[in-house]
């Protein structure tokens, strides 16, 4: 794999990414306060758009005319989407990979920065909007 420096844009995008985070942040909103408010939201939404990701089809563009003709595609799966992300919900509070749960033990951090890692994340999420749709 090339690594591409990250102040560049992505020579490739999966078109249902932005989809799959904007449904999880959705759902996440409509979860009883309660429940909200024992969990690490930022934790529980990467895991369940990690799950949603993993069980849609990939819809990769690498031009401005693909990304438009990917998201075509990516608005046809919408109840795919909802469904994937409902499932993804399920299964992080049944067994997350990671705690989600505000009285959880914390992780001990991995060799790598963790916060180098959130911050390339922000920046590919960032990044989708970068495309001129």
């Amino acid at each position: 794999m090339t690594n591409v420096p990250s102040n560049h844009t992505p020579l490739y995008r999966n078109a249902l990414e932005p989809l799959v985070v904007e449904e999880s942040q959705r759902q996440l909103r409509q979860l009883p306060p309660k429940m909200l408010g024992s969990l690490k939201p930022e934790r529980v939404l990467a895991q369940v758009v990690a799950y949603a990701l993993n069980r849609l089809p990939a819809l990769y563009a690498t031009s401005d005319r693909g990304w438009q003709f990917q998201q075509h595609q990516a608005q046809k799966l919408r109840p795919q989407i909802v469904m994937a992300v409902r499932q993804g919900f399920a299964a992080v509070q049944r067994d997350p990979l990671t705690p989600v749960w505000n009285d959880a033990p914390e992780p001990e951090p991995e060799a790598s920065d963790t916060n180098e890692k959130r911050a390339q994340a922000r920046r590919r999420i960032a990044s989708y909007r970068s495309f001129n749709v």
